[in-house]
């Protein structure tokens, strides 16, 4: 397991943060800021906690019946989420990931997959580091190496500030296994993705 967060620390850099930006954070409306952000930042940074490793042992929820799919695809698409970009700690948002796996002998729960993606993405992150920590966690999980992680998210960073491009949006996928090397199952799972 990785270091657990220091709340103590957070508050006083948030305080003194509050300090340089020239506001008087023993004010009314800020007394209590710096515990609220690091209260915050527990919650949406929960997943700095744990390795890939880790998370994928806590939601390796399988039903282990010998299912195995063949070539048989289980996509769980639209999964919402947001994430803090490592660069300027800015948000990333209405963020779509899509999640295909084929079966290898189990099936992992649906909820669970949900569950990777969010994990994943408690964290200090880049859009393109969520797809492939997700990959790896379900191939961890499900036993499988096939594997396509599909992300399209808004970046504050782009949108709020610096070149302000509100309507931007950023899309990735990660490929592994059969549908990194085999063209017919990717034609199959971009016809998937795509549906409404």
């Amino acid at each position: 397991m990785k270091k657990d967060i220091d709340y103590e620390s957070i508050k006083e850099h948030v305080r003194g943060i509050l300090i340089a930006l020239g506001d008087d954070p023993d004010r009314e409306g800020l007394k209590e800021t710096p515990e609220r952000v690091a209260k915050m930042y527990g919650e949406v940074f929960e997943g700095m906690k744990y390795s890939n490793a880790e998370i994928a042992e806590m939601f390796n929820k399988s039903f282990e019946d010998g299912f195995s799919g063949g070539s048989d695809i289980v996509l769980v698409k639209d999964i919402e989420a947001f994430s803090y970009c490592e660069h300027h700690m800015a948000l990333m948002y209405d963020m779509r990931i899509s999640v295909a796996y084929i079966p290898n002998g189990k099936v992992l729960g649906l909820s669970k997959i949900a569950r990777i993606a969010d994990m994943v993405c408690r964290r200090l992150q880049l859009q393109e580091r969520i797809g492939s920590d997700i990959a790896e966690i379900m191939q961890l999980a499900s036993g499988s190496d096939d594997v396509a992680v599909f992300i399209k998210a808004n970046h504050s960073c782009m949108t709020a500030r610096g070149i302000k491009k509100p309507s931007a949006k950023t899309f990735s996928s990660t490929l592994r296994g059969r549908f990194e090397t085999d063209p017919a199952l990717q034609s199959r799972l971009f016809i998937q993705i795509n549906e409404t």
